[in-house]
């Protein structure tokens, strides 16, 4: 007995670890471990000058690992790095660097940042977990509250290719708007025939009221497209997009020409407001005034969150168009912003 017991201790030693401890057949393997938590909201709210965070969070630490903060930019295609962490040391890349840091409020905390947030900040961004073959990610939204316009210059309708478009919003204190936003907007009620250049490179126009000039009484009401378009060669409008102001837009009466109006708002410490500007004022701040002022393209305008019969009679509140005038013309008060 004591012989065939000692033969069966041999046997078992001798055999290889795996036969002992084998799996049964058709048992699940160990499940594989998640290391980032998903967040519970995946899009961040916020407005242009804020400070938001988009938060990131490690259930544990695994060993020589990194965290990868990028920023999806679906116009091209790709992504651009904006930090890189192993949690002792980061490094911070491209033009959001001076901007964003890591909050580690605990070791476990790689949530990102982003001080002053500016209007090209909006979109999605991508946490990744860099840790050998078992890489992890998660994807957040920044989205900005704001306001879409649709912009065309003093030449007339469907004068810009893309670039010239994405140039003009610029240089409203506006950027183009996304899809998003322009869905949103339509939303919310935005009515617009002429077609416009959004962020991606696509063409559209939101429609509430279905009109013979814009596609036709048959068709419903929706975000119509002209799909992606040549960004070189083929001319629309723009949608542009802005948010909160760091500053005031006030009016300033009087019978001024375009000059006269740039000068009044320099001797009031501030500068002839831009159309993105007027919009912000608008949204956020229900500026609300029947008279037209200069603004600094040229186009005279004003603002109303209270339509009255005597204030163009529209029954929606909106900002209100006199198109480019004359410069020389001597008919308009100017609407002036200051930074604060």
């Amino acid at each position: 007995r004591w012989l065939l017991l000692l033969g069966s201790l041999w046997i078992l030693a001798a055999s290889p670890a795996s036969s002992v401890f084998q799996r049964p057949t058709g048992s699940p393997a160990p499940p594989h471990m998640q290391y980032l938590l998903e967040p519970l909201h995946t899009t961040v709210h916020t407005q242009r000058g804020a400070t938001a965070t988009l938060p990131c969070v490690l259930r544990a630490l695994p060993r020589n690992y990194r965290v990868k903060w990028s920023k999806v930019e679906p116009a091209n295609y790709g992504e651009n790095i904006i930090i890189i962490t192993n949690g002792l040391y980061h490094k911070n890349y491209g033009p959001l660097s001076p901007r964003v840091r890591l909050r580690h409020s605990h070791r476990y905390d790689a949530s990102l940042t982003i001080t002053e947030v500016a209007l090209e900040d909006e979109g999605r961004y991508r946490c990744q977990l860099v840790n050998g073959l078992e890489d992890e990610s998660v994807s957040l939204t920044l989205h900005l509250e704001g306001v879409v316009f649709p912009y065309q210059p003093s030449t007339g309708r469907y004068k810009f290719n893309y670039h010239e478009a994405k140039r003009a919003c610029e240089q409203q204190d506006s950027r183009l708007a996304t899809y998003q936003q322009l869905y949103k907007a339509w939303t919310e009620g935005l009515d617009w025939c002429n077609a416009g250049w959004v962020l991606d490179g696509t063409v559209h126009y939101p429609i509430i009221n279905s009109r013979e000039p814009c596609g036709g009484r048959l068709l419903l009401p929706g975000v119509r497209t002209y799909g992606a378009r040549d960004k070189q060669k083929d001319r629309f409008d723009a949608f542009c997009f802005t948010s909160a102001l760091q500053g005031e837009v006030y009016f300033i009466r009087g019978h001024l020409n375009f000059k006269e109006a740039g000068k009044a708002c320099s001797n009031h410490g501030g500068a002839i407001a831009k159309v993105g500007q007027l919009y912000s004022a608008w949204k956020f701040s229900q500026l609300d005034r029947c008279d037209g002022g200069w603004l600094a393209d040229g186009s005279v305008r004003y603002p109303i969150t209270t339509p009255r019969q005597r204030c163009g009679g529209l029954p929606d509140p909106g900002v209100r168009s006199f198109g480019f005038p004359s410069k020389e013309l001597r008919t308009f008060g100017t609407y002036c912003f200051t930074e604060k």
